[in-house]
């Protein structure tokens, strides 16, 4: 039996998108990207081709019917990508118009895409677009027929010179069923767009890619100054040297009381869920979490949604020492507020953070605020994405701490809204109360999964230098919860 033909790959370029590739684009495949029109097709193609050519690759961009390469090049040199001492150099660009409009039709295109990878000899080829060709194609009854000739003719043809081919075209989601471009085509990537209320969500799937194992499913897709971005819905997993069990390490919380009722403190790769009402200091035992792991050699991360970091640090308690933390690059703050955030996109920025400063601990204050920043498609779906973002942070062995706000309802006890209580590991409750003819806060642990815990409501302060200080069990009451609390009597 021969030995397995190891197939080589060109990166694309495109931040995310060999993640979901499975590895890069295979050399000497003929690839299809499809999209309606400005779904990001012509940019996607450019930044894969700017991204790979060279004097020892060249590359031929084929315009057809589209907008003319001057008109083109104008924009999309605005990209961080675009090289313009590639272009005539390591890439030419041409114009098929005419061709195109000729009475032979494709068997001039084709002809003409042969004369000039005859002469150029390149090693990527982009084809866009094609689908005024197709639709031209199409209109004779032998059209199907006809299309299927011309897609296998020149894929020989691309092949033969051992080319990377990418076609671009404006194709809706039925127009990419069983039709001859996409049954001669070795990969396809789909774009779309979507518009809902305010927001304009981009989305990339890879239907084919034959030969190798992409990730299923829509991913998260952006046009930002630097090109195309895709944030993979399921991250690559991190490498893990030695397997810890939680409760072989104990994580400190800062408050000395509060680890104590959690029996030593917080299980190591947990989630912790702070909840609570406004002004209740969910943000201010965040913070003293974070300050008690970077004293310990483990940096952290925070995820802000509400505030712009330098407001963060300016207004949080402990902001003069997060500065100070910060510039020894020990903390990262990450500030997530664009009007079409996905979970996706906050998960691939919490990881880069997570991976730069080696963090161990990461705070995201708050998941309310991470809500309101989502797009409303992904809001539809917050459960389950949060779930995928959770599990990503703690995979890689990092203590989740995340706060989410209530309000002080006395008709029922809730924990979380949307019923994300069971994602988490732990849950620390908070609560305003009302004693004595004083308004008090109190705080319990109410869950911690797999291990003891204190079952014990205790009052807490926050003292001048913004520190929890955690009292003792509050006792001699009943109905402490229910808005209504009453004494208990001796012997009660």
């Amino acid at each position: 039996m021969q030995d397995r033909v190891e197939i080589s790959k060109l990166p694309s370029g495109v931040p995310g998108l060999d993640e979901v590739l499975g590895g890069g684009i295979p050399e000497f495949s003929l690839n299809l990207i499809v999209g309606s029109p400005g779904s990001g097709k012509t940019t996607l193609g450019q930044q894969i081709m700017f991204a790979n050519a060279s004097p020892e690759r060249k590359a031929l961009f084929f315009t057809i019917l589209g907008e003319p390469p001057v008109k083109m090049l104008r924009y999309q040199q605005q990209y961080s990508f675009f090289d313009m001492s590639k272009v005539g150099e390591s890439i030419e660009f041409l114009n098929l118009g005419e061709e195109a409009q000729s009475d032979e039709g494709l068997e001039a295109v084709l002809k003409r895409i042969i004369v000039e990878v005859d002469r150029a000899e390149p090693l990527i080829v982009v084809v866009d677009s094609f689908r005024a060709v197709v639709r031209r194609a199409l209109v004779n009854s032998t059209g199907e027929l006809a299309m299927q000739d011309f897609m296998q003719r020149l894929g020989v043809v691309l092949t033969s010179y051992e080319a990377t081919t990418f076609i671009l075209g404006e194709y809706e989601d039925n127009d990419t069923q069983d039709n001859a471009v996409s049954t001669v085509a070795d990969g396809i990537l789909q774009l779309t767009q979507a518009v809902e209320r305010n927001s304009v969500v981009r989305k990339l799937q890879v239907v084919k890619m034959r030969g190798q194992g992409q990730t299923p499913g829509l991913q998260t897709m952006r046009l930002s100054e630097d090109g195309v971005i895709v944030y993979p819905r399921i991250l690559k997993p991190a490498e893990v040297t030695h397997v810890v069990s939680p409760f072989e390490h104990r994580v400190k919380c800062g408050v000395p009381a509060l680890d104590e009722m959690m029996a030593g403190g917080i299980p190591h790769g947990y989630s912790v869920l702070v909840a609570g009402p406004s002004g209740s200091g969910k943000t201010v035992l965040s913070n003293q979490f974070i300050v008690e792991g970077i004293q310990n050699d483990e940096p952290g991360v925070i995820a802000v949604f509400e505030k712009r970091p330098n407001d963060y640090l300016h207004t949080t308690p402990r902001g003069k020492e997060f500065r100070g933390l910060v510039e020894q690059k020990k903390l990262e703050v990450v500030y997530l507020r664009p009007l079409d955030l996905s979970i996706d996109e906050t998960l691939t920025a919490l990881r880069d953070a997570v991976v730069r400063v080696g963090a161990k601990r990461a705070v995201i204050d708050s998941l309310s605020g991470l809500e309101l920043a989502l797009a409303p498609t992904f809001r539809e779906d917050f459960r389950e994405s949060l779930y995928r973002m959770i599990g990503a942070l703690t995979g890689m062995g990092v203590t989740v701490m995340s706060t989410v706000e209530l309000p002080d309802t006395y008709s029922s006890l809730l924990f979380s809204p949307h019923g994300i209580a069971f994602l988490s590991d732990a849950i620390i409750m908070q609560r305003y109360l009302e004693l004595d003819g004083q308004i008090r806060r109190a705080l319990a642990v109410v869950k911690i999964r797999g291990s003891a815990h204190s079952k014990d409501l205790r009052e807490y302060e926050i003292d001048a230098s913004g520190n929890i200080v955690i009292g003792k069990p509050l006792r001699g009451y009943d109905g402490l919860l229910s808005g209504t609390p009453t004494r208990v009597k001796d012997g009660q």
